[in-house]
């Protein structure tokens, strides 16, 4: 895996008393809870950083890394991929206002609008 590439999300998510859910933009009191490792990339999938950064990242959140944690990232980007919930790109990518932020800090209205102007379609 080319750790170059940028990551970023192509779904809407919610980040709630620390859980990340997928959410529905048409009926945001709605969720589905993400296991803690795809929720953790998702949120970090701004877009803006490499897939090199994220590992970096991770790492520094172990005292001792895990000697499987560069295996499990990357099983979970290519799952998270297969299931088109991020995408990767050679260049740094500028992310629409309603994938830019969880949910709970968007204008729902103003989102529900843009969606429908890009002609965006949930996975």
């Amino acid at each position: 895996m080319d750790k170059s590439q940028y990551f970023y999300r192509t779904v809407v998510f919610t980040r709630k008393a620390g859980i990340i859910a997928l959410a529905d933009i048409n009926n945001p009191q709605e969720s589905t809870e993400l296991e803690e490792w795809f929720g953790a990339v998702i949120s970090l999938a701004d877009g803006k950083h490499t897939l090199e950064e994220l590992a970096v990242f991770m790492r520094q959140q172990y005292q001792q890394i895990p000697t499987s944690l560069d295996d499990t990232l990357e099983s979970v980007i290519e799952r998270l991929i297969e299931g088109k919930m991020i995408k990767l790109s050679e260049k740094a990518v500028e992310l629409p206002y309603y994938l830019a932020a969880p949910i709970e800090q968007l204008d729902i209205e103003k989102a529900q609008t843009l969606i429908k102007e890009d002609g965006y379609t949930v996975h």
